[in-house]
């Protein structure tokens, strides 16, 4: 399951490894497509990679510190860096491949 992220806990949770995030908001229709696509992945990768989503209506600040203009959008993170950014509805296995890139 995707983890939800907020201001409080995101630095905390990418720190580390390998990390995907999922801008969205619940108003948006491409982001209800990705959302089953983002919680299979976070099944399948369990500990090689960790898979977290942001509200952006909720989260704000976070959407504008790493320039999210249209989502939904996905950052790929390793270390507590971006690595990666997609903008728009990604397939699944190209979202696995990014991301097991960096694993």
């Amino acid at each position: 399951m995707a983890i939800e992220l907020t201001k409080d806990n995101f630095q905390a949770s990418i720190a580390e490894g390998v990390t995907l995030v999922d801008f969205w908001a619940p108003w948006c229709g491409p982001c209800k497509m990705q959302l089953p696509i983002v919680e299979e992945l976070s099944a399948e990768l369990g500990g090689q990679a960790k898979i977290g989503k942001i509200n952006v209506d909720n989260e704000p600040e976070l959407a504008s510190q790493f320039g999210v203009m249209s989502i939904p959008t996905l950052i790929l993170f390793k270390d507590g860096q971006p690595v990666d950014k997609m903008v728009g509805l990604q397939p699944k296995e190209a979202l696995k491949t990014k991301i097991l890139a960096h694993v």
